[in-house]
């Protein structure tokens, strides 16, 4: 007899990925079968088990979506067939209409679960910074518009406060709450694509809400917030407000390494795009790593130094494929260039013993590390796994305090395939707002495989040598870290940010768009 599954209904909220709920991260990093309306964003689908299948409904072979009852009965089958089922929702299950595939599992006897989701009606308010109460207003209406035009004459009647959902012909939803008795001067904010990088909202009073929103250049779907809490939103408005909001930044690192940088941006409010522009290979010929791994754990070497996340990678992939762990390091010093490196060997449950104290680079190491002693330190040696491309600069310096370096190539740096034609075109048309510089290299090979941003692109680069670079190829440099750290030049281009939205504001100029303050060119290419 066949064991019955289960069927838990999850909503993901109104387009925030960060708004999951710590239920809903669970039921899908288990489930069996995961079916959704449309493909979820890789913030989603990244709790998905491996082994889970996914059911689209918008990609089926048909070419159309499922009725209501076709939905339903796939659940069911599903479920009677012992799989845990996964339906995932947009918004809330209750509050987004999933109610006929919740009655069939009733009907069916099917065990289900409802996993609530941040629903539109009070997440989108928030993140435009409009509270739905306060000391004055205590109570609240949602109108559901998506379904037709309600009776604005019965909506009209209270003086709560109106939260219309999936407002599709603003100026007439104002004018029928006007004509319903609703005062003119009454405040309104409406908001689209809220609770993402995309959002834009626009205040008004309903008299003036149809030309305001069409100098704006909105476009419905909106949520509609109306009553006096919508006062509130110039001193509460946060979402919109960060520095970076809606900017597209460009993110010339590899796959491994852009994570971090990304999610600082995002924290920012912009929109990282990632385009490799180096691609990590293993060495062409691997014998020195393997003497390297056999010399690490028959105590060969007094020091480790790791210069990049990278090397880190090579050497932990190839102590595990010696079927070795972590203790492999037992009992050699370890020293660690930049905050990323030594982030990636905690991960790996090895605390460096040296890490810079000041500049985080092979310089910096350098002035840090003790020389030589013949009496405190039994062997003299120093194993340096790096790229096939570093520069001499560590090495020269551990010579000149005694050590002897042994040098390994523990992988390749290779120029990446050109990204796809509409990144290259905007790259080029100034598509994106700015661009993030790492190292040399990233500028190098940017320009390489895809030509030179935009003139009015902002070009922020981690440290001098990296600016240098890029001036030789033609950019000017905007924004240049204070330190040679990921997190100082997220910051630095955060606080460029912030500048140039005050002065868009004190001009005049400001639209509140996502994105970069659009104004007069500042620069022309070189």
């Amino acid at each position: 007899m066949t064991t019955k599954g289960e069927i838990a209904f999850v909503g993901i909220g109104p387009g925030d990925p960060d708004l999951l709920t710590v239920r809903a991260a669970e039921l899908l990093g288990r489930a069996d079968t995961i079916v959704v309306d449309a493909a979820p964003p890789a913030s989603i689908s990244r709790h998905f088990r491996p082994e889970a299948t996914v059911v689209d409904f918008s990609a089926l072979e048909s070419g159309r979506l499922p009725g209501k009852t076709e939905r339903a009965k796939y659940l069911l089958e599903a479920a009677k067939s012992g799989q845990r089922v996964v339906r995932l929702v947009p918004g809330d299950p209750f509050f987004d209409t999933q109610h006929d595939e919740i009655s069939a599992c009733a009907k069916a006897h099917i065990p289900f679960e409802v996993v609530p989701g941040v629903p539109h009606a009070t997440a989108v308010p928030a993140y435009a910074g409009i509270p739905l109460v306060d000391a004055r207003h205590h109570e609240v209406r949602i109108v559901d518009a998506r379904a037709g035009a309600p009776k604005w004459a019965e909506v009209a009647k209270t003086t709560a406060t109106l939260v219309v959902l999936g407002v599709e012909d603003v100026a007439g939803t104002a004018e029928a709450l006007i004509a319903a008795g609703r005062a003119s001067g009454t405040p309104v904010a409406v908001t689209r694509a809220g609770t993402t990088t995309e959002q834009h909202t626009v205040a008004s009073t309903l008299d003036s809400l149809a030309a305001d929103v069409k100098a704006a250049g909105l476009e419905p779907p909106v949520v509609m917030v109306v009553g006096d809490v919508v006062k509130h939103r110039d001193a509460f408005s946060w979402f919109e407000a960060k520095p970076l909001f809606g900017w597209r930044v460009l993110v010339p690192r590899t796959k491994e390494q852009a994570a971090i940088l990304s999610e600082k941006l995002r924290a920012y409010g912009a929109v990282p795009v990632e385009v490799p522009t180096i691609s990590v290979e293993p060495p062409r010929t691997p014998q020195q790593m393997d003497r390297a791994i056999r010399g690490l754990v028959t105590g060969r070497y007094e020091w480790i130094a790791f210069t990049s996340v990278n090397a880190v990678r090579a050497v932990r992939e190839k102590i595990e494929e010696y079927g070795l762990d972590a203790r492999a390091f037992s009992g050699i010093k370890i020293a660690a260039v930049g905050e990323q490196t030594a982030a990636s060997l905690l991960a790996y449950g090895i605390k460096p013993d040296l890490v810079p104290s000041g500049e985080q680079s092979a310089a910096g190491l350098v002035a840090d590390f003790p020389a030589y002693d013949r009496v405190l330190d039994p062997i003299n040696r120093v194993l340096l796994p790096r790229a096939d491309i570093a520069t001499e600069t560590l090495v020269a310096g551990l010579i000149e305090l005694g050590w002897e370096v042994e040098e390994v190539v523990a992988y390749r740096t290779v120029r990446a395939a050109p990204p796809p034609a509409p990144i290259r075109e905007a790259i080029k048309t100034g598509g994106f707002d700015a661009v993030c510089f790492t190292s040399s290299s990233t500028v190098r090979n940017l320009v390489g495989i895809a030509g030179k941003p935009h003139a009015s692109t902002v070009i922020a680069c981690i440290g001098p040598q990296t600016a240098k670079t890029a001036e030789e190829h033609g950019l000017r440099v905007d924004v240049l870290a204070p330190q040679p750290s990921i997190a100082a030049l997220v910051d630095a281009l955060a606080e460029f940010g912030r500048a140039q939205r005050e002065a868009a504001i004190a001009a005049g100029e400001w639209t509140g768009k996502p994105g970069r303050p659009k104004t007069n060119p500042r620069r022309k290419s070189r």
